[in-house]
């Protein structure tokens, strides 16, 4: 039977998305359309809309975006989901509890996704979803057989106070949705709905802030949407630069460290294998699990917070040990004399493979890929896929994990790698810009730069940007890599990253950038509205002195297609 997961009475046209949308980079904040460029819907409204889709992807983000368009009146009426789904639901089921903005949430069986899929309107009611002659009940979900603790009754009933009260029945409310028989305790948390992509954002941190929110386990902040310090120096325009700030602050606030870097994996204190964490932020997520071993599902913003005010989580995917087993086999051949541009590369096509599953890679176990290397595969597969996790046979700490049973085969061949380059690679071969750091660049991605810089000098028509978090900058100030970089017209910035970078951060007169991450150059094109040139580090540091991106793959992608 057809699940009701958030109701509402509502009734509009069907949008079908062919392929799973990340709200936040996918979808304007504003109007609600599609500006992912990748995407088979490019260009659709969701306002108004019954949008079905298979499940979401991407950025954790995308919970308070769909917030922001319900409180701007555009946001669809309703979302229906064919496999199961958390970042979207969380920001309908706030939009409903804590701001009366309904969006009815529906998971339908394959058979009944796929019929409802062929009718161009539908009604949904509390009771029942009716479509042409489809006429379905709908069963609503309940929280009543989640076994709670006398600690989470007594949060419950507002004994810790009204903030913790209201985050405790959003997770209870959550997983019933995740289908969660317990709650479990959580050790940190990472918050990655500090990035200022929607004024919802600081709605919702103020008011928990103001109801006396404060956070009981250690918990992070993700990279901001401005230089916190310097934002006014910058020229950040001041509505904008003030609320991104505000933002910040109101997490700082709640006993939250400024740590601002969308990779808290590179921070000193980093996850142990098999520890139960929470943390948001795709890359950060998929990076815990699959590299660290740590265990996390991909908590969407505001769930982030609410775990922080309690400590408590869902006991639900992958922090169960039989929910990490790959239910895809993706078989490469690892080209010769690959550059690291591979890395993304390769994380981006078995995203788009296994879109909603987790992999297992076979096929590299030769190979040594640096921490960097598996950051930016693992940003880029968050792109692509909905999973919250990868494992790379002999290479990772679970990779040895048998796969599941019924888990089938997919080859990734030498035209997939020329195909993604392309796909990736849609702007003139002369830039403006070179972006460097999504997700933030480690001290040794730095170093790397500043070793293809030295001597040179970037070309004067083009800026050469790179993003980092705050310790790391702290690091190359004190081994004079940033001195190096300096001197070579790199630009260092701390706190934001690409992703929630704005004008006039953001070179203005920039028509085309050049980046070697994955994860950008997929988002940049709906995020900065500029074209995209893809490339491996040496290539960026190649294009930042003469201004001119290379006009074909790389060699080893050429070689290996021959």
């Amino acid at each position: 039977m057809a699940t009701l997961i958030t109701p509402a009475s509502v009734q509009g046209p069907i949008l079908v998305c062919e392929e799973g949308l990340s709200v936040w980079g996918g979808v304007h904040p504003a109007t609600g359309e599609i500006i992912d460029a990748l995407h088979p819907q490019h260009g659709s409204s969701l306002a108004g809309q019954i949008v079905m889709m298979p499940t979401s992807r991407g950025s954790c983000t995308g919970s308070g975006v769909l917030l922001g368009l319900a409180l701007k009146g555009t946001a669809p009426c309703a979302l229906v989901f064919r496999e199961s789904e958390e970042i979207l639901t969380l920001g309908a089921l706030i939009a409903a509890r804590m701001f009366n903005r309904p969006i009815a949430v529906l998971r339908l069986t394959a058979a009944e996704y796929d019929a409802l899929a062929q009718q161009p309107s539908a009604e949904i009611s509390p009771t029942h979803l009716r479509a042409g002659d489809l006429a379905w009940p709908l069963a609503p979900l309940s929280s009543a057989g989640i076994a709670l603790s006398p600690t989470d009754q007594d949060c419950l009933a507002g004994k810790n106070g009204e903030a913790a009260r209201l985050a405790m029945d959003i997770i209870v409310a959550m997983a019933a949705v995740q289908g969660a028989p317990r709650l479990m305790d959580i050790s940190r948390v990472h918050i990655d709905g500090c990035i200022y992509a929607s004024p919802a954002l600081l709605t919702f941190a103020r008011t928990m802030a103001d109801k006396g929110g404060r956070v009981c386990v250690p918990t992070t902040t993700n990279a901001i949407s401005v230089d916190r310090e310097n934002w006014q120096q910058q020229g950040t325009p001041i509505d904008f630069g003030t609320a991104a700030a505000r933002l910040a602050d109101a997490y700082v606030e709640m006993g939250a460290q400024a740590s601002f870097t969308c990779a808290p994996y590179l921070l000193a204190d980093r996850p142990a294998a098999n520890e139960a964490i929470a943390w948001a932020e795709s890359n950060a997520v998929i990076y815990a699990n699959s590299v660290l071993g740590a265990r996390t599902v991909k908590h969407a913003d505001f769930m982030d917070l609410c775990i922080a005010l309690t400590g408590r989580a869902a006991y639900s995917g992958v922090y169960l040990d039989e929910n990490r087993a790959a239910r895809r086999v993706i078989r490469v051949t690892m080209p010769t004399d690959a550059d690291e541009s591979f890395w993304p590369l390769l994380g981006w096509l078995v995203g788009q493979a296994a879109p909603d599953r987790i992999p297992l890679i076979c096929g590299l176990e030769q190979t040594q890929p640096s921490e960097d290397d598996l950051k930016a595969l693992c940003a880029a597969f968050g792109t692509t896929s909905a999973a919250p996790m990868l494992h790379i046979a002999g290479i990772t700490p679970e990779g040895l994990r048998p796969a599941d049973p019924d888990a089938d085969t997919v080859p990734l061949t030498a035209q997939d790698f020329t195909d993604a380059w392309q796909r990736l690679n849609r702007g003139e071969a002369q830039i403006d810009l070179v972006a460097l750091g999504s997700p933030h660049f480690s001290a040794a991605e730095c170093a790397t730069f500043a070793a293809l810089m030295t001597g040179t000098q970037r070309a004067p028509a083009v800026s050469v940007i790179v993003t980092v978090g705050r310790g790391t900058r702290q690091q190359i100030e004190r081994n004079g890599v940033a001195a190096r970089l300096s001197a070579a017209g790199v630009t260092i910035v701390s706190d934001l990253c690409w992703c929630s970078i704005s004008e006039p951060v953001f070179p203005p007169q920039a028509k085309v950038l050049m980046t070697n991450s994955g994860k950008y150059a997929h988002y940049a094109p709906g995020l900065s509205g500029r074209a995209v040139r893809f490339g491996s580090l040496a290539e960026c540091a190649q294009a930042a002195r003469t201004g001119l991106a290379p006009s074909s793959p790389p060699d080893w992608i050429l070689h290996a297609a021959r």
